[in-house]
């Protein structure tokens, strides 16, 4: 088998595989997990949302799992843009000098995203950007980017002006029209689209009649939201010519090839890894089986064939 089956090229990432752990996943790969296995694994690693001032984050509990997913309200918990540039990326990159590493960027403000996206670049340690535009649990900025168009495609536009590599921005699926959306930020300059982020979501402890997390409502992701995530993807493929990188409920080889089907081009991987820390490697490892049997050459050509399905 050819290695070049498995590889994706997208602006400013060139991925051995497509998989990739989504934002916040493995911290910046300063968590004891990230520790379970080689990261050169993976497609492209995301590091955490990083804002301009260091967070706490919301009140605790941050994350409760639930019968059919998790509920997380951590609200952009990290240090601050500066000890992300000065400390932890050159870290990361130390210890994996060849792995893509794209900086997530997150704010309450424009100026907040443009700060951050400028350093991220500056630094010369990430070949792309994604810009979280649709944080549900962060009282002021994060989703209320993502679900205006206008809005939306005027922050793409200012990032944009001030990025030296690639901008990918995360859309969120907490909106009436996503297809319009996606549409204004490939208007405002996008290179690529991550999609889906958490739906918005809360539950009860019916003993303590409290809500299980200290946010109240908190971003829902797993198994459940897949459909919504390759409804959405669908959507918008039809609609858009940039790069969708799927996310939502992904857990098997078979999952990602869903993605493909619905039109995205790599996919991300969050909330499989609190049943196995391992979720990544396991599935770039099986997915040549799965394409064996499904007669798919490579992920390339599959892309190919999806895109001219889909635009005719």
């Amino acid at each position: 088998m050819s290695p070049e089956r498995l590889a994706v090229k997208l602006p400013g990432l060139d991925l051995k595989n497509p998989i990739m752990p989504a934002s916040g996943t493995f911290g910046f790969g300063d968590i004891p997990s990230a520790n379970k296995f080689d990261f050169n694994e993976l497609g492209a690693l995301i590091v955490k949302t990083t804002t301009l001032e260091a967070r706490d984050g919301n009140p605790d509990p941050k994350i409760a799992i639930i019968d059919n997913g998790v509920l997380n309200a951590v609200g952009l918990q990290n240090p601050g843009v500066d000890v992300v540039v000065s400390e932890k990326l050159p870290a990361l990159k130390k210890k994996y000098p060849t792995l893509p590493l794209i900086g997530s960027v997150g704010g309450s403000t424009e100026q907040d995203y443009i700060e951050v996206a400028k350093k991220l670049c500056q630094s010369g340690l990430v070949d792309a950007l994604e810009l979280n535009i649709s944080c549900p649990n962060v009282h002021e900025g994060g989703m209320a980017f993502g679900t205006v168009p206008e809005v939306a495609k005027s922050l793409t536009k200012k990032v944009k002006e001030v990025a030296t590599v690639p901008v990918y921005v995360k859309l969120s699926p907490n909106v009436t029209d996503i297809v319009k959306i996606a549409k204004a930020v490939e208007e405002g300059g996008a290179d690529g689209l991550t999609m889906i982020n958490t739906l918005l979501g809360m539950h009860i402890d019916i003993k303590t009649r409290k809500p299980v997390l200290g946010n109240v409502m908190g971003g829902f992701s797993g198994r459940s939201i897949k459909p919504v995530a390759i409804r959405m993807i669908y959507q918008v493929a039809k609609e858009v010519n940039i790069p969708i990188i799927g996310v939502g409920g992904i857990e098997s080889p078979e999952d990602i090839i869903e993605m493909f089907l619905a039109g995205a081009s790599a996919v991300q991987v969050g909330t499989a890894h609190f049943k196995d820390w391992l979720a990544c490697p396991k599935l770039a490892a099986k997915l040549p089986e799965i394409m064996d049997e499904l007669q798919i050459e490579s992920l390339e050509k599959l892309r190919q064939e999806v895109k001219e399905a889909h635009h005719g």
